[in-house]
């Protein structure tokens, strides 16, 4: 009777720690990974791709963003319709409708972690807090190419099949 609960108990010790170092190896990848997105990078594109092929742009002709990624995974993303108007009254608390939209609608903040999948090529964004309360608590996934110092990404197709696109530029 002892001598199968030693051998149960080394067997589980054993798958225990089998599991522990697997995890380890696994993390330590994620880890590597998320390292070489490490910095600060600023946007060139926030594209959309339609079905036909053809693309524009949610955020107008230029749109501005900042994404900061640091080495242990935790960032922050801003993109920017360049064309925003401003508010006439100059006071946040007394803007009309169409101001709050615009302002809204022209702009696309989250901050959360990042990782990135065993494979190597997905991107996901663990969102704590957004622009957009919808998104807070989410994990979003994308698939992404880093290229020397440009990281683009396809976020997964909308209803529509439209695809939105980001493309940055590490800032050196």
């Amino acid at each position: 009777m002892n001598a199968c609960r030693l051998v149960l108990a080394r067997s589980i010790s054993l798958l225990l720690l089998t599991t522990a170092l697997t995890s380890s190896a696994a993390s330590a990848a994620n880890i590597n990974a998320v390292a070489s997105l490490a910095g600060t990078w600023k946007l060139l594109a926030a594209d959309v791709e339609h079905p036909d092929g053809s693309r524009t742009s949610d955020y107008g002709a230029a749109p501005e963003g900042l994404l900061v990624i640091d080495a242990g995974g935790h960032y922050s993303l801003q993109i920017f319709k360049s064309e925003r108007p401003r508010f006439a009254s100059a006071d946040k608390q007394t803007g009309t409708a169409a101001e709050y939209r615009a302002a809204v609608m022209g702009s696309s903040t989250h901050f959360g972690t990042v990782s990135v999948g065993q494979d190597g090529s997905t991107l996901t964004f663990h969102i704590k807090r957004a622009s957009f309360p919808n998104w807070e608590g989410e994990d979003q996934q994308r698939k992404f190419e880093l290229q020397d110092d440009q990281l683009s990404y396809r976020v997964v197709p909308r209803p529509n099949g439209d695809v939105p696109i980001s493309i940055w530029q590490r800032i050196r």
